[in-house]
């Protein structure tokens, strides 16, 4: 008796501690009126839907951190980053729905908020909304492209994504090529590091590095978010009244949310993410159709694939898992991910070892991997021990890519040598790992678990 009355008192005043450190920091909270006068709108769904807005607000970052990570330049009053957070009812599942800036969207009539002039329906591209009419006009305009209702809206600025990360501790991320941005500062050679929040902003607001542009920029804003939801229900953040305090005045700092995501909404979230796990989250893009979509006056948009739109958002508006059907992949034996395809590659393989039929097996599991091997595999003049690629730095993303499938080989330079890239197979051989090139011009339209981008 005196052990359960003692458990409860504990439990109870753990419960009050909580809610209290909870209440104390929603009256912090920037509110805004989001669903003012709001009429047909989408019929409610399961779970709760959150339109989760990232802007500029580098007018709030200090001096010396406009330096330091390349925010120079005007604020902006503009959204980045847009997407649909979606958590189920069960409270077991998050999905998360990126929808590019650029996405071509119908805006319904309105009166803009710069101008005061009323506008009648109009195409523009999605990010247009927030300039025009800023979280009202942004909800309906979504809303309207997807039948989904939002029930909560939460804005996110610099200052806020920074102050999350550090009180964290950071953040790892893993890349498997050179990620450098000359914009943003961003200069990662291939590896896993953990990020503090200067360096993660520059990391998620990345999009010259390749020509994915803003589609590659959201898969990394993706990674990096299923790590920090992994960094956040690992690190005992959530079962520490003292540490979600910390936490979550640093999240709601720097933010603005809708006036009904308050008290019991955020100890509803903290609940239900105690139990969560990287492969509790689930990612994907809306799935485009048309990359380079003219329209007049606007320029290049993205143009979403109807018929595979509908299909993910009706999955959100059920409340049903979007990788229900996809059996669970290994991420220790998924392909690794490459700069150059394969197919471009070619190989000449020779044996540096005394193991007969060495050679033939390396080039026969390139070939089968998609690399252009000569098929005519040779013997190295001298034996090595470790497994060596020689290319010319002229072909260095290619070098790269072939050593992303030869596991522990060694990369040595030989100018002149051409495009063809030479493999010595050295005792050190044990297997090749699969690859896959992620072509930047065409959007991944897969959806992937939190377990399978971590690092």
């Amino acid at each position: 008796m005196r052990a359960v009355t003692t458990l409860s008192v504990v439990v109870l005043a753990s419960a009050g501690i909580g809610h209290a450190v909870v209440t104390s920091l929603d009256a912090g909270i920037a509110r805004i009126d989001a669903f003012k006068d709001m009429k047909n709108r989408p019929q409610a769904g399961h779970g709760m839907n959150l339109l989760l807005v990232g802007t500029d607000g580098r007018d709030k970052v200090s001096e010396r951190d406009r330096r330091a990570y390349r925010l120079g330049g005007q604020p902006c009053h503009c959204t980045d980053t847009m997407m649909i957070v979606h958590v189920s009812e069960d409270r077991e599942r998050a999905t998360v729905v990126s929808l590019p800036r650029d996405s071509y969207a119908e805006m319904p009539a309105h009166v803009d908020q710069n101008s005061g002039r009323r506008h009648g329906p109009h195409p523009v591209k999605l990010n247009a909304a927030y300039a025009e009419g800023g979280p009202q006009l942004t909800i309906r305009t979504v809303e309207n492209m997807t039948h989904v209702k939002i029930d909560h809206y939460l804005e996110v600025d610099f200052t806020s994504f920074m102050r999350t990360v550090d009180v964290l501790g950071g953040v790892r991320v893993c890349t498997p090529t050179p990620l450098r941005d000359r914009y943003t500062g961003l200069d990662l050679a291939p590896g896993t590091y953990t990020l503090r929040g200067g360096q993660a902003l520059q990391y998620v607001r990345a999009r010259h590095l390749d020509g994915a542009s803003d589609l590659g920029r959201m898969k990394r804003q993706q990674r990096f978010m299923a790590s920090l939801l992994d960094k956040a229900t690992s690190s005992g953040v959530l079962l520490n009244p003292m540490r979600f305090r910390d936490v979550t005045r640093a999240v709601l700092g720097s933010v603005r949310a809708d006036a009904g995501f308050g008290t019991d909404e955020l100890l509803d979230l903290g609940r239900a993410m105690r139990n969560f796990s990287p492969s509790s989250s689930e990612f994907a893009t809306v799935p485009i159709g048309q990359i380079n979509f003219q329209v007049k006056g606007i320029g290049s948009t993205l143009k979403w694939d109807p018929a595979k739109a509908e299909q993910l958002f009706r999955s959100l508006r059920d409340d049903k898992p979007l990788s229900v059907d996809r059996p669970h992949r290994d991420p220790a034996r998924a392909p690794v991910p490459v700069e150059v395809a394969p197919g471009t590659i070619r190989v000449q393989v020779a044996n540096g070892t005394g193991t007969i039929g060495l050679a033939k097996r390396v080039d026969a599991a390139l070939a089968a991997t998609g690399f252009a091997t000569t098929r005519r595999p040779v013997t190295a003049p001298t034996h090595v021990p470790r497994t060596v690629i020689f290319y010319d730095p002229r072909w260095d993303r290619s070098a790269r890519s072939l050593a992303a499938a030869l596991p522990g080989s060694e990369l040595r330079a030989v100018p002149g040598q051409g495009p063809l890239l030479k493999v010595t197979a050295g005792a050190d051989f044990r297997n090749v790992r699969k690859v896959r090139f992620e072509d930047p011009a065409q959007p991944e339209e897969s959806v992937v678990r939190g377990n399978e981008v971590v690092c």
